[in-house]
């Protein structure tokens, strides 16, 4: 059964702890310097939060499937939508490995659809971090090569800016 997620950007960690613990009546599953987030069962919702430099908000939102059945579903549904679909595969971000599609929808907000792996110890890993930015770059986006793990930037990138390397494809 899939769980929906959201990941907010949020200026005080501690602060942002301590009030969705009271708001959920539970404390976080995961808890890092930058980052916390909430298994919950009742609603059914992987929430996140992390203060890594971004503006605070909603910083994307997604589907997080239990198998590959349910992430390829996921993307079948994903690649009838009139938009650019990256996929991410052995992604490392939000410490966690995992394989991921990215959208963009008509607002402009990011969704990721993924399926968790395993875990890392690392917010994202360096070294799938620099094959990321490198592919970034290639899809024509100088903006893309510098966003965060998350919420990939050529998601949001026109037809027009895809590079030649395949990296995204259209539905």
């Amino acid at each position: 059964m899939k769980r929906f997620h959201v990941h907010v950007a949020v200026n005080d960690l501690s602060k942002s702890i301590a009030f969705y613990s009271a708001m959920f009546g539970e404390q976080p599953s995961v808890v890092k310097q930058d980052y916390a987030k909430w298994m919950l069962e009742d609603p059914r919702i992987n929430f996140a939060i992390s203060n890594r430099g971004q503006a605070a908000g909603v910083n994307h939102l997604g589907m997080q499937a239990e198998d590959d059945a349910e992430l390829e579903a996921i993307h079948a549904n994903l690649q009838k939508a009139d938009t650019i679909v990256l996929a991410e595969k052995d992604a490392h971000c939000c410490y966690a490995r995992s394989d991921k599609y990215w959208v963009t929808d008509p607002q402009g907000i990011a969704w990721e659809s993924f399926r968790s792996l395993s875990s890392i110890p690392l917010f994202g890993d360096g070294q799938a971090d620099s094959a990321r930015a490198e592919k970034r770059a290639s899809c024509g986006s100088g903006e893309a090569a510098t966003a965060s793990c998350c919420a990939p930037a050529e998601s949001r990138a026109a037809p027009a800016a895809i590079g030649s390397s395949g990296c995204c494809t259209q539905p």
